[in-house]
């Protein structure tokens, strides 16, 4: 038992034992990975975002929640603030729940 013991301290005493075993370890892919995409805003209703891409092609919606991270040229906004034609760049997790919108609106001065 002694020499058990002995070993294992020996081995947790290595550098860099721990982080092998920590590589090691499974990490959940959905978690990690973050997609992005730019488009167009189409249309926005409670909790939806519906968009285009950049061509104003291929429209498809979004599930957007409290938690959903919403800014209007730099700042924070409500998903009501977006309007159609708004610049968008949805973020989303792997299990394609959207984390932010970051839309631009061009302003034209007169």
């Amino acid at each position: 038992m002694m020499l058990k013991q002995t070993l294992m301290l020996a081995v947790l005493a290595m550098p860099g034992a721990l982080l092998i075993n920590a590589a090691a370890a499974p990490v959940a892919s959905a978690e990690k990975e973050i997609k992005t995409h730019d488009g167009l805003v189409v249309s926005v209703s409670e909790g939806k975002l519906v968009m285009t891409d950049n061509d104003g092609k291929n429209e498809h919606s979004h599930a957007i929640t409290a938690k959903t991270a919403i800014t209007l040229n730099g700042k924070v906004a409500k998903l009501t603030d977006l309007k159609k034609g708004d610049m968008i760049k949805v973020t989303m997790t792997g299990d394609a729940m959207v984390t932010m919108v970051e839309a631009k609106r061009l302003v034209v001065a007169l």
